[in-house]
């Protein structure tokens, strides 16, 4: 195909609302990773928790992604248009409440309950925004792009993602030196509820003429309980979460430990710009690598390269190698991500996207709850107890190669086959 007929397929084969809710993803993931950049710091430096109860309170953010497999289902139901506008409404809320606990006007409720118990109630109310963002955007990529372009999609989806993510620790670096570290969560705030605004005005909700709509409340109940009831995919997430409990040590437990064991004038809100610049740079030749590779292949490969990662900060803990991490990190993830989602959305049957697309964000939560106990331990035991603080990244590389290892095994005895093949098959 040449470059004239590729690039006729690009501009015409995606539909409005795929660039509307791709476009809302780059400042809802700003927000996000904005304040993820200073969370952990916040929580320990600002609120006074020790370092590993801030690590695992850090942890807690990812439960955002726990409610995506209800959030799909919710999406299904509701419709795109309704659901990304109500989501974006609350995760303001939401942002605004968790830059407002060292408030005056928060002092009442400090008072009335312990610290660390507020703290984790307005962790988790991001979830109910982004819980039903996620399986949104995706699932409109799935169904508002022609099938000749859809995996350019996906690699478009992705490539957005990364762009706000690249700026949200910029935003978060500026925001704080400059102003507060509350103000952080506040900018952030503005941004999701902007794009609330931005969906009402521009969104249109996209539908395929072979869509199958779910009716009913019912109808989402029976297709939430068709994936919980599927055995193998669902092994495969709870699998897949060993990928996330490595890669959010990025967030959680690389920060800290930059700034506690390396140098503590380092501006690691910056450095963690670094993975999605390294995303943003080399989507579009790692995705012509790897485009002749199985997607689950790809899935395994990406997992092994974020798990090796650490090994250049456990041998070299300074902050060259500690950015060399970030970029190895980045590596893996850009040839894991986009695949990932391409897999699950084709095991999707019609009109089930969101709620296959909301479990497949499962894992991101389940790796960020026990991501942040787990770096905290490490911290504590590796870092303030035996003095040894490298061998934390020596257990987080563990973990990589253990997952890899099991996602092949996966991958050779019980992977099941796409819907498209599978129907295929029955024909």
């Amino acid at each position: 195909m040449g470059f004239a007929q590729r690039w006729h397929d690009i501009r015409t084969g995606f539909e409005r609302p795929f660039w509307v809710a791709n476009i809302s993803e780059i400042f809802e993931r700003l927000s996000y990773y904005a304040i993820y950049a200073v969370l952990a710091r916040y929580l320990h430096e600002n609120l006074k928790f020790t370092s590993e109860k801030a690590l695992s309170l850090a942890g807690l953010f990812g439960f955002v992604w726990l409610l995506a497999p209800f959030g799909g289902t919710v999406a299904d139901r509701l419709g795109f248009r309704r659901a990304l506008s109500l989501a974006y409404l609350i995760l303001s809320c939401a942002y605004f409440l968790l830059g407002s606990i060292g408030a005056p006007w928060m002092a009442g409720i400090r008072n009335a309950v312990p610290l660390a118990a507020m703290v984790t109630v307005i962790l988790i109310l991001p979830a109910f925004g982004i819980a039903i963002i996620k399986p949104c955007v995706v699932g409109t990529t799935e169904r508002a792009a022609h099938p000749n372009v859809r995996t350019i999609g996906y690699s478009i989806y992705y490539t957005l993602v990364n762009i706000g993510g690249f700026c949200g620790p910029f935003v978060a670096s500026f925001t704080h030196r400059h102003l507060s570290v509350e103000n952080v969560f506040r900018v952030a705030a503005l941004s999701v509820f902007l794009m609330s605004v931005m969906v009402l005005i521009f969104f249109k909700e996209p539908r395929r003429p072979d869509e199958v709509k779910t009716e009913s409340l019912a109808q989402a109940a029976r297709n939430f309980w068709k994936v919980i009831t599927n055995p193998r995919f669902m092994l495969f997430l709870l699998i897949f979460t060993g990928y996330w409990i490595v890669y959010w040590q990025e967030f959680i437990t690389w920060p800290l430990f930059v700034h506690d064991y390396i140098n503590p004038a380092t501006d690691t809100e910056r450095l963690l710009a670094t993975g999605p610049i390294v995303v943003i740079a080399l989507t579009v030749a790692i995705s012509a690598l790897t485009q002749k590779t199985a997607a689950l292949n790809a899935v395994i490969l990406g997992t092994f390269v974020t798990g090796i990662a650490w090994v250049f900060l456990a041998a070299h803990p300074t902050v060259t190698f500690a950015v060399v991490t970030l970029v190895v990190v980045a590596l893996g993830e850009l040839t894991m991500s986009p695949r990932y989602y391409e897999y699950c959305s084709r095991l999707a049957p019609s009109g089930q996207q969101g709620t296959y697309m909301g479990f497949a964000f499962l894992p991101l939560g389940i790796g960020s709850l026990i991501a942040g106990p787990f770096g905290g331990y490490l911290v504590h035991h590796f870092g303030e107890v035996k003095h040894q603080p490298q061998m934390i990244w020596w257990c987080v590389t563990a973990v990589g190669v253990a997952t890899t290892l099991l996602l092949w095994i996966y991958d050779k005895t019980l992977r099941p086959k796409p819907v498209e093949e599978t129907q295929a098959t029955a024909r």
